[in-house]
């Protein structure tokens, strides 16, 4: 039985009919889930011209807004390669041999900045209304008060993920099951380095061959300058859990986590994370990224 996580209903997971060239993005929240979708479906249909909302190709299989049974109906009448998304560490999921798991780490200071912002831009209401649960609205106040919180929370990941130590936990897992399962770790600032070279990185693990004169209109469309321009598209909430979201794609900008900290705070963030994490997992999570690095 896989790991239980009161964060996720990953439950949803059991009973789940996987077929061969299935790919599963696992990546903790504003991690760049979206991101990694809508890479791997670029890829899987090899054109621009996505046939269907992001969210329809790559529904979240363990999101409660919508009933199960109505998430599998749509995966089960897909006839192409499925790209299935959850936010469930590899230890909660039942994990199939013929499958490639995605999982994106990014450093945890720009989530828990970039996490702020989407806490704020979330509609409780209408999530109770469609889930029939109603979870309380984080405690927010400044964002170095945010920070503070995030990087001292001693919550168990099994009971929420959005923590320090649960994106730790997600990474850490993923990275100890590689040589036993296809997983494919991908970093946040790489793509936003290269976009371009980890897209055909990705596209070998995939085993996916795109036509090269294809190839620069999937970067550009993977780019989130073109996410941005249309939301209704790319923004993973068909339902109208977000109260705007043109705020979703907010920046994508590294960075910001650390520029907001105190110098007490990275010195404290680091102890921690080294509590946390192994000095492997740390020195990949914390890699500077090129100097000629594309912002956007």
């Amino acid at each position: 039985m896989p790991t239980q996580y009161g964060s996720e209903a990953n439950e949803r997971w059991l009973g789940f009919e996987h077929r061969p060239g299935d790919v599963v993005v696992s990546t903790r929240s504003k991690c760049g889930t979206t991101w990694a979708q809508m890479i791997c479906a670029l890829l899987v249909h090899g054109t621009p011209e996505l046939p269907a909302p992001l969210s329809v190709l790559s529904p979240w299989l363990d999101w409660d807004v919508e009933p199960v049974d109505v998430v599998r109906h749509r995966l089960d009448a897909q006839a192409h390669r499925r790209v299935i998304k959850t936010h469930t560490p590899l230890d909660g999921l039942p994990l199939d041999d013929r499958v490639t798991y995605v999982v994106v780490g990014r450093h945890p200071l720009d989530v828990a900045v970039s996490l702020l912002h989407h806490a704020r831009n979330i509609d409780r209401d209408r999530f109770a209304e469609l889930s029939g649960r109603r979870t309380a609205a984080p405690e927010v106040g400044s964002e170095r008060e945010w920070i503070d919180r995030w990087i001292d929370d001693p919550t168990d990941p099994r009971d929420q993920l959005d923590t320090l130590a649960g994106n730790l936990h997600h990474l850490a897992d993923a990275r100890s099951r590689a040589a036993g399962t296809d997983v494919v770790l991908v970093r946040y600032e790489d793509l936003e380095a290269d976009l371009d070279g980890g897209m055909r990185a990705l596209a070998r693990r995939l085993g996916v061959e795109v036509d090269e004169a294809r190839w620069p209109a999937l970067v550009e469309a993977a780019s989130f300058d073109a996410m941005r321009r249309d939301p209704a598209a790319t923004v993973p909430d068909r339902l109208g859990v977000l109260r705007d979201q043109q705020r979703f794609f907010r920046t994508g900008r590294s960075g910001e986590g650390v520029a907001a900290c105190t110098d007490e705070q990275l010195t404290r963030y680091h102890r921690r994370a080294g509590e946390l994490a192994d000095a492997e997992l740390l020195a990949w999570l914390h890699a500077p990224v090129a100097a000629e690095a594309v912002r956007r």
